[in-house]
């Protein structure tokens, strides 16, 4: 199997994977898994489409992570991981669909306003 590549977007973090056969080892701008993630939590949230699929111990993963936050990075590898996956074995896209993996989640964060101080709050009215 050759090299299958990926991307996945989440808030402002851009995480693009190459995905090729070995021993599952995941390793993210030259570091560990649990070295650049180490709440369980995010580690559970970036192994969740290979549980899904029990492909845990399968593929190496090399993945370069840019821009955002932990939460929205690990949210942009689980949906880089998930496509990449489906261009294995296109036939697993049904059970990672109905799980939500394969949905770009396309919110953003709204931009501050002049005169405002933030993107939906305004100053304290004042009649007189």
């Amino acid at each position: 199997m050759e090299v299958i590549n990926a991307i996945g977007r989440r808030k402002a973090a851009v995480a693009r994977v190459y995905v090729k056969e070995g021993a599952g080892q995941i390793t993210i701008n030259d570091r560990p898994l649990d070295v650049y993630f180490p709440s369980p939590i995010l580690q559970f949230v970036v192994k969740q489409p290979l549980a899904k699929l029990d492909a845990e111990g399968k593929y190496d993963i090399k993945v370069n992570l840019d821009g955002g936050g932990f939460k929205g990075q690990a949210e942009a590898l689980r949906l880089a991981i998930a496509r990449a996956l489906v261009k294995i074995n296109p036939e697993d896209k049904a059970a990672l669909k109905a799980e939500g993996f394969m949905t770009r989640d396309a919110r953003e964060v709204e931009r501050k306003k002049p005169g405002q101080p933030k993107a939906r709050k305004h100053f304290q009215f004042s009649k007189r």
